[in-house]
């Protein structure tokens, strides 16, 4: 039995023995280390002729490598413009020349390339030795992958993708006059930006390029060659103001005002009272910004600021509200308003045909009466009224960061004579912007100090070097408190159904404050009254604890047409919704009952 078990002990011993194990291993390990030492002699050493003249013959590539534009958000941080997953599609003339036709067809049915275009490149006629052309720009990144690997397969070479972000508007047309829009890029991969924030802010937005220089070989890096990257830096962020939601809701009851009234323009804007925040600046006509060649240049603007116009009765808020300031009258001040006033080298009518009423200063509001706000407005000395008007705002630019702002023409001291302040007083031979008359009526709804409007949270520096936003904001007293509350209450019954001219504008459930505006238009053809006008209505809410400012523009309505009956229905829409979104509860208080008549 001891010759039967030796030879299975010694067979065991041999197959177990961890010497034997690591003997083996390292052999192995030495074998694999050998090879690549080997081919690393071969590169560096055998043939490094070799691949140098490959790369003399194949030449550097250099690519830039364009940064990421930053986001222009909303004040929540939803997307109103950024930079999607983007590649662009590269060509190496000296590996695509050969093959240039075929590949020109091939890659002009799969991206939105023009063949004859391509071509050239494709062939390396644009520049001679050229080693990169760009042939699509912006192009979807899974896009882009799948036509490279797909000319791979079909033997293509020469061709390869490098990041390109795509600037991309998410929400279409919400804010777009505000927001603008980049061009392609060019040909070193920079966004051409055209309007609008994009524009304003392109030093912030848009960072700074890299660049990649690597030699290549057969379509792909040389090994060891020479490759150095500079990365690149991204653009900032600029976070907004405005709401997202509430300007697109905006935006479409804008729309359906103008079109409905038959009116060739009109801009609506929504302001917070106490931050002086704008949460929507909306325009019609607007545009897509993600397609803005669909739409001509003058729907690519913000009108609400670069259009000048004249605001009609609306302005009676700031006249008679800085003469309740100067102490000398009172909402229940008696006036005797005759159905024409003569005025030095014209008279003056009301927009409705009247005998002889009697109004409080208050019923001189409600009823909209021109003849007895220049009665009113009479008792102020000379110089008073323009010094007010000033610090409401007119005549300046409210420089919120969007280029073109029009100042307004409120016209120096030597120019207000006695006849031009009576039209001043109602609205009219003044021009403001929809931004400007926004930030002007907030006033009396603050308390009576202005804040400067705002669309950049914080700050952001403009292409001259202007620094703008909440940060940057300031806060001027122009008329007393109790001189603004005076005019809230009388503002309400602008909005009373027996007492007013707007009791559509009314919002159920809130006590809102209001004025409407209609002003004669001054044509482009005459440049005198051509018998268009303007109307609109502005007001807060609720009246006696205000949290937004709304203010509803439409240019040109079909005749007859008033304020009340266009904006202020618009403007009804507009504040509800405001209202109910930001979950603000009615006050409960009893409205004004002042006297409108005595």
């Amino acid at each position: 039995m001891s010759r039967d078990r030796q030879p299975v002990t010694a067979r065991g011993s041999l197959r177990g023995s961890p010497h034997v194990r690591l003997r083996i291993g390292f052999i192995l390990i030495a074998m694999v280390l050998s090879a690549f030492g080997a081919r690393l002699v071969q590169l560096q050493g055998l043939d490094p002729n070799g691949y140098a003249a490959m790369a003399a013959a194949e030449g550097l590539a250099e690519v830039v490598l364009p940064a990421e534009r930053g986001d222009i958000l909303d004040r929540n941080g939803e997307p109103l413009a950024d930079s999607g997953d983007g590649a662009m599609v590269v060509a190496d003339p000296s590996l695509t020349a050969k093959e240039a036709p075929a590949l020109a067809k091939f890659l002009a049915n799969r991206l939105d390339v023009d063949y004859f275009k391509i071509l050239p490149l494709l062939r390396g006629q644009r520049e001679k030795g050229s080693r990169f052309e760009y042939i699509a720009r912006q192009v979807p990144a899974a896009q882009a992958n799948a036509v490279v690997d797909a000319a791979k397969e079909k033997k293509y070479d020469g061709l390869w993708t490098e990041r390109d972000p795509v600037r991309q508007y998410p929400a279409d047309d919400v804010a777009a006059n505000l927001i603008g829009f980049v061009g392609t890029p060019d040909a070193e991969g920079r966004y051409r930006p055209l309007a609008g924030m994009e524009l304003a802010f392109d030093k912030v937005l848009s960072g700074t390029d890299g660049e990649a220089t690597y030699q290549r070989g057969a379509g792909s890096k040389i090994p060891l060659g020479d490759n150095t990257t500079v990365p690149a830096v991204d653009g900032q962020d600029i976070i907004t103001t405005v709401d997202r939601d509430l300007s697109w809701y905006t935006q479409r009851v804008l729309r359906q005002t103008v079109e409905s009234a038959g009116g060739s323009s009109g801009y609506a804007i929504v302001q917070d009272t106490r931050t002086g925040e704008l949460l929507a600046v909306a325009d019609y006509p607007t545009f897509n910004a993600n397609k803005p060649a669909d739409s001509p240049r003058s729907n690519r603007i913000s009108r609400a600021l670069s259009d000048p116009y004249e605001p009609g009765s609306v302005a009676k808020v700031l006249s008679l509200g800085a003469l309740l300031d100067t102490g000398r009258v009172s909402p229940r001040l008696k006036l005797t308003v005759p159905g024409q006033l003569q005025r030095q080298d014209r008279p003056i009518g009301d927009w409705f045909d009247h005998g002889t009423i009697r109004l409080t200063l208050a019923g001189v509001l409600a009823k909209s009466s021109n003849i007895g706000t220049v009665l009113a407005t009479d008792q102020f000395e000379a110089g008073e009224l323009r010094s007010y008007l000033e610090r409401f705002g007119l005549g300046s630019k409210t420089g919120i960061g969007v280029l073109g702002e029009t100042a307004g023409i409120l016209g120096g001291p030597s120019s207000w004579t006695s006849q031009a302040e009576d039209r001043i007083s109602f609205g009219q031979s003044v021009s403001v912007n929809a931004v400007q008359m926004t930030a002007a009526v907030n006033t009396i709804a603050n308390g009576g100090v202005r804040v400067d409007p705002n669309i950049v949270k914080g700050s952001a520096t403009m292409a001259d070097g202007t620094v703008v936003g909440t940060d940057t904001a300031t806060k001027e007293r122009v008329i007393s408190e109790r001189a603004a509350d005076q005019m809230s209450r009388m503002m309400e019954r602008v909005v009373d159904p027996e007492a007013g001219v707007a009791p559509g504008a009314a919002v159920p459930g809130y006590r809102v404050a209001g004025k409407t505006g209609t002003a004669q238009r001054v044509g482009d053809k005459c440049a005198c009254y051509d018998g268009s006008t303007t109307v609109s209505f502005a007001g807060f809410a609720p009246a006696d604890d205000p949290r937004f400012t709304v203010y509803v523009v439409v240019q040109e309505p079909r005749k007859g047409s008033g304020g009340g009956s266009v904006a202020g229905p618009a403007f009804s829409k507009i504040m509800g919704y405001a209202l109910r979104q930001y979950g603000v509860a009615p006050t409960g208080a009893a409205p004004s009952t002042l006297p409108v008549e005595w």
